[in-house]
């Protein structure tokens, strides 16, 4: 499906490299977004349940080394980093 954008856009400071950079990092962190891999997800709920997971434990377990804190708690929405065990429960 095409889904229009609105805008104009300098064509001189149009950059992939960040949405490139975390393609990657998403694909070394979950084996199941990778080709030639024995990890992968039979249904594609459980796909989405794994995506959902790594994405919620890097926003509010992670602590990012250029920041320092989880981007949770850099945007406000978090006021402690949480553990595993608070992602889970």
């Amino acid at each position: 499906m095409v889904v229009p954008v609105l805008g104009d856009p300098d064509p001189k400071r149009i950059c992939t490299s960040i949405v490139e950079r975390q393609n990657l990092t998403l694909r070394m962190q979950i084996r199941r977004l990778t080709r030639l891999t024995i990890a992968f997800s039979r249904e594609r709920e459980n796909l989405w349940a794994a995506l959902c997971l790594r994405s919620a434990y890097n926003e509010l377990c992670r602590i990012h080394n250029a920041l320092r804190v989880t981007l949770a708690m850099e945007s406000g929405i978090a006021n402690h980093i949480w553990t595993i065990r608070e992602l889970l429960a």
